[in-house]
């Protein structure tokens, strides 16, 4: 494959998740003033656990390369591994994913990344641990989409050489779903990088973060992000489903698509919709078309532990669409 035939390039860290599900009659969990929920766990005691499922070669971008696969694109993901036992439990993975590998770097004297997620029924917190990478932009050629997503704390000059790829290769375009070290970062550090954006996603509080300002307005983070560079921004607002602000300047909403069960397990959620979005927008289809896909993945994903389990074909994604409820609809809301 000549990299001028990739569709779809996602660019982040991967790892490896190791769920943790915690009885939830040992777990203490309290609310906190926020209306958050905390979980809390003694020094010196013995806290029992249920069981425990390794998830190999997760992470956003990952997630993404994945899912843009399954939706019948070609993929492949630049990210950095360890010469290690992880890193090949990674390798093999992507390899029974049909995600191409060519800008997989390995690193020698070098740890693959292992999270630990803490589950409690569906919520989850997850340790982090980001091994420091000697992060390059590889020469990728001109693929129809990059995908750039969560990395390590020590990648700022990563993200300027990630924009001045975009602009120096007009035939690409650049989807950017931040990760949460990136979403500190704010706006003028990587205005840069929102400058060079075609399609952007986070949810309602990381707009208002990256903006600096305290209005919940979906309008208002819409057209500032906007504003700032960023083509076609999306962002999300939990059960209330999901916003993007088209070339145009028309707002559309799309609702939450129903959950058939109880979700078991949110991790993914996020990825499978950006990158659903993001697959749709390369495959031609309008951002109507594309915003009303995008839940479908993530109602599945949300049905599994890990966040690629669920990850449908573009085929189930469409089955699901012809059935689904008449409220279900992108609507546009100015």
């Amino acid at each position: 494959m000549s990299n001028t035939e990739y569709q779809f390039i996602a660019i982040g860290d991967i790892v490896t998740d190791e769920f943790i599900e915690l009885d939830p009659h040992e777990a203490v969990v309290n609310d906190t003033l926020d209306n958050r929920k905390s979980l809390t766990m003694y020094f010196g005691e013995k806290l029992p656990f249920k069981g425990f499922v390794n998830v190999p070669a997760v992470g956003n971008a990952p997630n993404a390369a994945v899912s843009a696969h399954r939706l019948g694109l070609k993929a492949a993901l630049v990210t950095d591994i360890g010469n290690d036992e992880g890193g090949r439990e990674i390798q093999d993975h992507l390899t029974n994913e049909g995600v191409d590998q060519t800008f997989v770097r390995v690193h020698e004297g070098k740890e693959t990344n292992h999270h630990y997620v803490l589950r409690y029924n569906a919520e989850r917190t997850i340790l982090i641990k980001h091994e420091a990478y000697p992060y390059t932009m590889p020469d990728i050629d001109s693929p129809k989409w990059i995908y750039f997503s969560s990395v390590g704390e020590d990648s700022l000059p990563y993200h300027h050489a990630i924009a001045e790829y975009v602009k120096s290769h007009p035939d690409t375009k650049l989807a950017f779903q931040p990760g949460s070290f990136q979403i500190k970062l704010g706006y003028e550090t990587l205005k840069d990088l929102y400058e060079a954006c075609e399609l952007f996603f986070c949810n309602r509080e990381e707009a208002m973060l990256i903006l600096g300002i305290n209005d919940r307005d979906i309008k208002g983070l819409l057209s500032g992000l906007y504003d700032r560079g960023v083509s076609l921004p999306v962002v999300t607002d939990g059960p209330d489903g999901a916003y993007v602000r088209d070339a145009d300047g028309n707002i559309w909403h799309m609702p939450m698509y129903p959950d058939p069960a109880p979700p078991v397990d949110r991790t993914g959620a996020g990825d499978s919709f950006s990158s659903t979005f993001t697959a749709c927008m390369a495959l031609g289809m309008s951002v109507p078309e594309a915003l009303a896909r995008g839940p479908i993945n993530s109602m599945n994903v949300v049905q599994y532990v890990g966040a690629q389990a669920g990850l449908l074909s573009m085929e189930q994604i469409e089955e699901y669409l012809a059935k689904a409820p008449e409220e279900y609809v992108a609507t546009q809301i100015t």
